[in-house]
């Protein structure tokens, strides 16, 4: 790995498919998340390299990966076998490159929803819990909580980082959905946002004023006036099992 702590990588999904990916580790990582983008765009995305600069700030290590049709340039998403398949993969590579880490998985809508389907299928090796960048309940206009049966077969803590908003989402059907989940689903709403992709200025630690008002914007994400909201939701902001992220100085709820 280099001196940022940033490296890229190579993932075999099968005989016959490898896709790429990219592993940020800062010095002291506590844990790992396993990030999957969203249906349109790949990890790149100036919102995806956002969440993982703005995780690594406080000590959390992620691995983005492409999906297969990502991958070769297509606009299609994969069939859900490949597309679990490949969060498997992504699961046990970040397993092999940083053992020592707990490991976390989820992703953005799309690759959120394959990371829970896939866990409700069998459980990914290691993995201590889900994390959504706004889960997509169902289609545009076309509400329905059907998409989210299978979260009654992950067995592990979830949380729902979501936009109020939300046209994938409507938050009468998740609303009460999560409440079903019991105690292993934690909401964390942001009534303003559509998706969730907040609008604000660079992510920052909490407490430091407003964020700047130009270039940043966007690619900025996790933020709500001036609180850097992902990355302390993920770390201790909400009560989602992140303990082994916590600091003896900043250790309460």
């Amino acid at each position: 790995m280099n001196s940022t702590g940033s490296e890229p990588v190579s993932i075999g999904v099968d005989d016959t498919r490898r896709v790429s990916g990219q592993l940020i580790a800062p010095t002291g990582a506590r844990a790992c998340l396993v990030l999957a983008h969203g249906a349109g765009a790949g990890m790149a995305h100036p919102f995806m390299a956002a969440v993982a600069d703005g995780l690594a700030g406080r000590g959390v290590a992620t691995l983005r990966y492409q999906f297969p049709y990502m991958e070769r340039g297509g606009k299609r998403p994969d069939a859900p076998a490949l597309a679990q398949g490949t969060v498997r993969a992504a699961v046990a590579e970040a397993s092999r490159l940083v053992p020592e880490l707990p490991l976390f998985a989820g992703g953005k809508s799309y690759g959120g929803r394959m990371t829970s389907q896939a866990q409700g299928q069998s459980p990914l090796p290691g993995v201590r819990g889900l994390a959504f960048l706004g889960f997509p309940l169902h289609a545009p206009k076309q509400p329905s909580d059907e998409r989210g049966k299978h979260l009654f077969d992950v067995h592990i803590p979830m949380l729902f980082l979501q936009g109020g908003r939300d046209e994938l989402a409507d938050l009468g059907l998740l609303r009460p959905l999560i409440k079903r989940l019991g105690e292993r689903a934690t909401p964390e709403v942001f009534p303003r946002r559509r998706p969730f992709v907040p609008r604000a200025g660079p992510l920052r630690a909490p407490g430091r004023g407003r964020a700047g008002r130009n270039a940043g914007r966007a690619g900025a994400v996790g933020q709500t006036q001036g609180q850097g909201v992902t990355g302390e939701a993920l770390r201790r902001k909400i009560r989602f099992p992140w303990t082994t992220l916590r600091r003896d100085d900043d250790d309460q709820p």
